[in-house]
């Protein structure tokens, strides 16, 4: 199976190729925002154009938003725009023109009705100190050196890498990965090189190829299985919000830029945001370390996964729970069973993000109409079951793959009816009425089992 795969490293380099970097990367920002300005001027002028009354021929001729056309507009004005282009790899600025030219395209797509979710707004341009410092590279000599520990990219050179690149390198030996680009990114005082790649990946065995398993996230665990095993919340960032405070609050009583009176930041306050910003970066690298190892888990262990559709955007509207709703990363789970489920020749099985798994008793099907937050244990009052509310919604998840037989929709509790659109069916009810047989003893859980899905090292 070809898929398309990411390698990130750290990289060492020396005081001349961080400059070289440094370089590079303004080298981009420089061709991104001459070209907006170039594109932002023609736009301006057709509009001024169009309130004289000129049309059709009679307005300037834009320039097409395409990678060609700006890259041969940036060679005919690159002597007078930077003279100094000479010193960068060609490749530096044609990242730049190529992240513009898929920000015009997001927009117009966006402004179109084509591109769904929320509005795209207009590019703008890109400053030194706001932006992410970036750089890509698809042509040249890219390669992993045979000592596994160092890279060459072009123009920057052979740079040695922090930790050794033996997983990568494994695979272009064995001729299974060919590398697509590179990309050189600063992220939190730190450079990083991620080479994307075309892998010819084996599907492995599952542990369990015929169980299936729901997946019930949440706040108090982080993951609730339908088998019962409860994975619980690591809380990396509740847990350094006590020393990030303290490096804020250092950063906020040092000298810092200001932009009204062209005041720079002192050395100190520099220092300061540098230490609050690894901080930062290390709460975020161990989050997602423990969301790659359990989502590893899942897709090596069950052929069958099935999760929420949840709407984390409005989740995290509620200004009370924001914060900790954030912390737990609930998008990237999602995000990363997707692909380690294909790759692992699994299946992701998504419910419907009104369908009511935690509402739903996992033993009679009964619904109740309303069951608060604050209510952490759930109680039927038709069969009398007695459940934790989490576990009993990820065994109401995992039960949808049987459910899938009538309709072919994750979500609809029973096959459709005779209309095709199910308003035939009656939705059953909680309580005494909806169950025709007498009450069974309930089932009391007093306490889970609990069991550490996450290894010892990512896979």
């Amino acid at each position: 199976m070809i898929v398309n795969q990411a390698f990130r490293y750290a990289l060492d380099p020396n005081a001349t190729q961080l400059a070289a970097l440094a370089s590079h990367v303004g080298a981009s920002r420089k061709a991104f925002n001459w070209a907006l300005g170039l594109v932002k001027a023609q736009m301006d002028q057709r509009a001024a154009e169009r309130t004289y009354g000129l049309t059709g021929d009679q307005l300037t001729p834009a320039v097409s938003w395409t990678l060609p056309s700006l890259r041969k507009a940036w060679n005919e004005a690159k002597g007078d725009v930077a003279p100094w282009w000479a010193e960068n790899s060609k490749e530096a600025y044609a990242a730049g023109i190529r992240n513009l030219v898929r920000g015009l395209d997001t927009w117009r797509d966006s402004k179109s009705g084509k591109r769904k979710g929320p509005k795209v707004n207009f590019p703008r341009f890109k400053g030194k100190r706001t932006e992410a410092k970036s750089c890509t590279f698809t042509t040249g000599v890219i390669r992993v050196e045979p000592d596994r520990k160092r890279v060459t990219l072009p123009r920057l050179g052979t740079i040695k890498l922090h930790e050794s690149a033996r997983k990568l390198a494994r695979r272009l030996d064995a001729g299974t990965a060919r590398i697509l680009s590179a990309t050189v990114k600063l992220n939190a005082g730190r450079w990083y090189v991620s080479f994307s790649c075309e892998v010819d990946r084996q599907i492995g065995a599952h542990e369990k190829p015929a169980a299936v398993v729901g997946v019930d996230v949440g706040i108090k665990h982080l993951a609730v299985l339908s088998t019962g095993d409860v994975i619980d919340n690591p809380r990396h960032f509740t847990g350094a919000s006590e020393h990030l405070r303290r490096l804020s609050r250092r950063v906020s009583r040092r000298i810092g830029p200001d932009r009204r009176s062209k005041q720079e930041a002192s050395k100190r306050w520099l220092k300061a945001n540098a230490d609050r910003s690894r901080a930062y970066a290390r709460v975020a690298n161990l989050r997602r370390d423990g969301l790659h190892k359990l989502t590893s888990t899942l897709a090596a262990e069950y052929a069958t996964i099935v999760v929420e559709d949840l709407n984390v955007a409005g989740m995290l509207r509620n200004r009370k729970l924001a914060k900790a709703i954030s912390d737990c990363g609930f998008g990237a789970i999602r995000t990363m069973l997707d692909y380690k489920t294909t790759w692992n020749g699994g299946r992701l099985v998504t419910a419907d993000r009104f369908f009511p798994s935690s509402k739903t008793c996992s033993a009679c099907g009964a619904v109740k109409a309303k069951l608060p937050l604050q209510v952490r244990t759930y109680e039927c009052e038709g069969c009398g079951m007695v459940l934790d509310r989490d576990l009993n919604a990820a065994r109401n998840l995992a039960r949808l793959v049987q459910r899938e037989a009538g309709t072919g929709v994750a979500g609809d509790p029973e096959p459709q009816g005779s209309n095709g659109r199910g308003a035939d069916r009656k939705t059953p009810l909680a309580g005494p009425v909806a169950v025709k047989r007498p009450p069974r003893p309930g089932i009391v859980v007093r306490q889970r089992p609990t069991a550490d899905l996450l290894p010892t090292t990512a896979s």
